[in-house]
């Protein structure tokens, strides 16, 4: 069983990160997995490794620490924020194999908008060409799983040039918009929902 919320849009970070630590901290065995979208507001999130080189020209977007794996990234509106909160044990899910059905859901996600996409073996995350349209970064605690994918739909791209996006520099990035001009946030959510739902094998 999973639940599933939309928490709304421009949602702080620091409240949301905050949220997802407490639930992931007081679940027990048989507290129901859950999947969350939103949209944050414009922030800066750096990786637990994340090096402050990588931090450009960040102008008056706050810079928030995480403990999420990866280096820094932006989230914005425009951006779909999927949070899965998944007792892997349970699944029966490693870590990869965890990693490869967030990737495959969006990939299936796109394929359903007649956008083709593919990941990098080097560089977790999904990409249409040699462009960055989703990015990832996970933390597992006690076999419980938090934060996830950023899912560009029609965010403003000129936030990223203020940093190395996921400590890269010139890494490229699109919008689905830029393939489907009238796309909704609301139309990739159900598609992401229902693959979900189909890949991790839930009712």
């Amino acid at each position: 069983m999973i639940n599933i919320q939309n928490l709304g849009n421009l949602r702080d970070y620091s409240e949301i990160f905050q949220k997802m630590k407490e639930f992931t901290a007081n679940r027990d065995e048989n507290t129901p997995d859950e999947l969350w979208f939103l949209e944050h507001n414009h922030v800066f999130t750096q990786g637990k490794a994340g090096k402050p080189e990588h931090v450009l020209n960040p102008g008056n977007v706050p810079i928030i620490q995480t403990d999420r794996g990866g280096q820094v990234t932006y989230h914005g509106p425009g951006q779909l924020i999927i949070y899965p909160l998944i007792d892997l044990r349970r699944k029966k899910l490693g870590a990869k194999q965890f990693v490869y059905l967030l990737e495959k859901t969006v990939i299936d996600t796109l394929e359903n908008f007649a956008i083709t996409a593919i990941t990098h073996e080097n560089a977790p995350g999904v990409y249409v060409d040699n462009t960055k349209i989703c990015s990832i970064g996970l933390r597992i605690h006690k076999h419980c799983t938090y934060h996830g994918l950023a899912l560009n739909i029609y965010t403003d791209l000129h936030y990223f040039a203020r940093i190395n996006p996921c400590g890269y520099k010139n890494l490229a990035l699109c919008n689905i918009s830029d393939f489907i001009k009238s796309i909704k946030i609301t139309d990739v959510e159900d598609k992401i929902t229902e693959n979900f739902l189909k890949n991790f094998a839930y009712e």
